[in-house]
C-alpha cells in the first residue's frame, strides 16, 4: 500500500534515453535539499527550491529519505535501467546530500546506469569513489556518469551571461578526476544564455560541442528557457529576451561532429524554444525523436520544412545586434 504521508521529490518520471545505440527505460528524480551551495546562476530557479534554512542536518535527512521512499513506493526497480539524479544544486555536495543519505540513495538504485548532477567542486574521491561502490554491481561497464552543468566552454560568456561561479579549467580537471576513479562524465551546454544574439548562441553551442568532446563521454544541448522568479525572467519580461528558435536547435544539431542529446523543455511555449506556432510541434516531436534513434538524415529533413518563420529566423541571425548594456560596472 503506498503511504500519503511520503513527502514528494520536486518532480520524478519516467521516459526512455539512448545509451550506446540502446534505447532504454529512465528513471528521472529532482530531489528537494538543503538548496546550492553556489545559488547564483542567473537561469535557474530551481534554487529556490529549497528547504528552509533554520532545518537541522537531522530534518534535512527526514526530508531526503521521505522523498527516496516516495520515489520507491510508484516505481518498481525492474521497470527501468537508467536513473538520472538531480537536486536542489549538486548531488554530491555533502552539505546537500548528506552522506548516510548518499548511501540509501546508492542502494536503492544499485544495479543501475546513474547519471547524477554535480558541480566540478564536488567530483571527489570522498563522493565518488563509496558512491560508485555501492551502485556498481557489474551490469554495466561505467555505471556511474557524473553530469556537470558546464553550459559553454568560453569562460566569458559562463560569468557574464550565466553567472556559473566556475571556469572551463574546473570542467576539465573534474572531468579528469571522474574518469581516473571510473565514472564517465555528461555536459550539459545551454544554447543562448542571457545577452546573447541568436547567431552568438548558435555559435557558442557549436565551438563548446566541439572543445569538450575529448573531455567528455555524453553532451546534452539545452535550449534555454524561462523559469520563474529568475534574472532571466526579468529580462524576458521587459521584452529584453528571446529563448531560441527551433530552427536555431536543429542547426546545431546538424553540424555537430557527434549525435548529442537534447530535449526542448518547454518547445513551442513562449518560456521555451519556439518558432511561429504553426510548425513547433512537428520539430519538437523530431528533435526528440533524434535524441533517441541519432538519426541525422531525420534533422536534415526538419531543417527543410516549410514555414513562414524561417525566413523571419534568417533575418534576425543576419540583423539582429549585440545586446547594447554594460556588462560590467
Amino acid at each position: 500500500m503506498i503511504s500519503e504521508g511520503h513527502e514528494r521529490p520536486l518532480a520524478c518520471w519516467r521516459g526512455k534515453e539512448r545509451h550506446n545505440g540502446t534505447i532504454l527505460e529512465c528513471l528521472t528524480v529532482i530531489f528537494k535539499t538543503a538548496g546550492c551551495a553556489w545559488n547564483q546562476c542567473l537561469m535557474c530557479g530551481y534554487r529556490h527550491e529549497r528547504f528552509a534554512s533554520m532545518e537541522s542536518i537531522m530534518g534535512q535527512e527526514r526530508h531526503l529519505l521521505s522523498q527516496l521512499a516516495w520515489v520507491q513506493e510508484r516505481y518498481r526497480p525492474h521497470d527501468y535501467q537508467m536513473v538520472k539524479i538531480f537536486t536542489s544544486g549538486s548531488f554530491f555536495d555533502l552539505l546537500e546530500i548528506p552522506r548516510s543519505v548518499m548511501q540509501k540513495i546508492a542502494a536503492a538504485f544499485r544495479g543501475k546506469l546513474v547519471i547524477a548532477e554535480t558541480r566540478p567542486e564536488f567530483v571527489t574521491d570522498e563522493t565518488i569513489i563509496p558512491f560508485l561502490g555501492e551502485i556498481d554491481d557489474g551490469s554495466w561497464n561505467t555505471p556511474l556518469y557524473c553530469a556537470i552543468g558546464l553550459e559553454t566552454s568560453d569562460d566569458r560568456v559562463r560569468e557574464k551571461c550565466i553567472r556559473k561561479g566556475f571556469l572551463y579549467k574546473d570542467f576539465i580537471g573534474a572531468a579528469r578526476h571522474a574518469q581516473t576513479l571510473g565514472a564517465g562524465v555528461k555536459a550539459y551546454l545551454l544554447l543562448k544564455p542571457l545577452f546573447l544574439t541568436e547567431r552568438e548562441a548558435i555559435d557558442d553551442m557549436k565551438s563548446s560541442i566541439y572543445d569538450v568532446l575529448h573531455h567528455t563521454d555524453l553532451i546534452s544541448m539545452n535550449p534555454c528557457t524561462v523559469q520563474g522568479h529568475t534574472e532571466l525572467e526579468w529580462y524576458w519580461r521587459q521584452g529584453a529576451y528571446r529563448p531560441p528558435y527551433l530552427w536555431s536547435v536543429l542547426s546545431v544539431l546538424d553540424d555537430t561532429p557527434v549525435p548529442i542529446t537534447c530535449d526542448p523543455v518547454g518547445g513551442g511555449r513562449k518560456r521555451g524554444p519556439h518558432n511561429c506556432g504553426s510548425c513547433d510541434k512537428v520539430i519538437v516531436q523530431g528533435i526528440r525523436d533524434y535524441s533517441l534513434n541519432g538519426d541525422r538524415e531525420l534533422i536534415a529533413s526538419m531543417l527543410e520544412t516549410e514555414c513562414a518563420c524561417k525566413e523571419e529566423w534568417h533575418h534576425v541571425l543576419d540583423q539582429e545586434m549585440p545586446f547594447c548594456m554594460p556588462l560590467t560596472r
